[in-house]
């Protein structure tokens, strides 16, 4: 069987409020560009979810990433 890895789970690691990661996965996923795994595992109405180790949990994880200080 497959692990799922959930938003939430993600949040918790990395120390983030969900309300913040969502909007982050949004517009990430809205880049197709940018993010093609993202934007093709993305389902609306659905809870953030991924497959343990799938390309679009790598690309949320890196849309959720802090960004540096420039």
């Amino acid at each position: 069987m497959t692990e799922i890895v959930t938003l939430k789970a993600i949040c918790d690691e990395l120390k983030i409020d969900s309300r913040e990661a969502r909007e982050r996965l949004r517009a990430a996923a809205s880049d197709a560009k940018a993010n093609p795994e993202l934007a093709k595992a993305r389902k609306p109405r659905a809870p953030w979810q991924w497959v343990k180790g799938s390309a679009a949990e790598k690309e949320a994880r890196r849309a959720l990433q802090p960004k540096k200080p420039a």
